[in-house]
This record gives C-alpha cells, structure tokens and sequence, in this order.
C-alpha cells in the first residue's frame, strides 16, 4: 500500500496530502516552503517568469529533516495543454539549506533538464489563462550521481525508497 501511495504523490502533484503517509504506513514529515515573492496559491509576480527576467523566486525552507543529505526540487506546470510542463528540476541542493536564494544555486547543485531541454530554470509562459505552478522540494537521504540531461522523470525514479521528507508551494501565473 505505501509504494502505491508514494506513486501517487509522485504522479499527481496536487495531493498536498503526500506528506502524511496513509493510515499504518510510517510518517514522513512535511518542508514548509515559502517565497517572499508570492504566498501559496497567490499569483507569481512577471519578474519570476518568461514576461520578465526568467529568473526563480527565492524560497525558505523550514522543518528540512536533520541528516537530509541532499533536496532536490521539481518545478511544473499541470495545466499545460499538452500535459505536465516541467520548468525547473534540480537536485544535490545542501540538505541544511534553508534558503534557495535567486541566483546563484549553493556550489555543488546540479540543475537538469525542463521541458524545452533545456538545463536551468524556465518560468512561467502559458499560452493563455492562468496556470498553476507546483514547486515540489524532496528531502533525501543521500546525493544523487546524475547527468545534467536527467528531466523529472528521471529524478523522480532515482528518488524512489531515499524521500525522508516533502514539500510544495503552489503559485499561479495569468497572460
């Protein structure tokens, strides 16, 4: 039942729910993540994205686990007409960070692959109407040995059984 679970927290990113594992599995705890640039659910500013200077937001993070060895994140966009939009991956963050600042990533942060193939981070750009965007961050209990060419999915099947904890920030962008 847990590893079912765990794929549906990974599929569907929605399921703010995910940080609690269901009734007799083992707890995992919650990250808090904020922005000083937008509030969960609120509207990111055009400076973070493709309209303005394509740069990420900086986000704190609280309640990191201790003995996390490393963060990775995935940043996409589930409302894309043609699927899930990844904007932003990237993994081997320190696992004591508390804040990813706008630039430069901490040394040692590999980012990978978004959707346009591209390495590095790509704002928000809907094509129309206004768009969620689900900032994930994942606690890990090792570093990753990954090529930069590694996209979400990737990430996703090399976090699998190392996930000490999660957490999300949902922003939404409008043209």
């Amino acid at each position: 039942m847990r590893s079912i679970w765990i794929v549906l927290c990974f599929a569907i990113p929605a399921l703010a729910a995910c940080a609690a594992a269901p009734e007799g599995g083992p707890e995992m705890s919650s990250i808090s993540v904020t922005s000083p640039a937008y509030s969960e659910g609120e509207m990111i500013p055009a400076r973070f994205t493709a309209d303005g200077e394509d740069l990420h937001p900086s986000y704190r993070l609280s309640r990191v686990p201790e003995g996390a060895q490393s963060l990775a994140l995935i940043l996409d966009d589930p409302d894309a007409p043609m699927g899930t939009w990844v904007h932003w991956v990237a993994w081997n963050l320190p696992g004591d960070l508390k804040e990813i600042p706008e630039r430069p990533l901490p040394s040692g942060a590999v980012e990978g692959t978004n959707s346009w193939g591209r390495r590095g981070y790509g704002g928000p750009s809907p094509p129309s109407g206004t768009h969620r965007y689900f900032l994930e961050i994942f606690a890990l209990d090792t570093r990753l040995d990954l090529p930069p060419s590694t996209g979400a999915e990737g990430l996703r099947r090399a976090i699998e059984g190392h996930v000490l904890a999660t957490g999300r920030l949902m922003g939404r962008y409008h043209r």
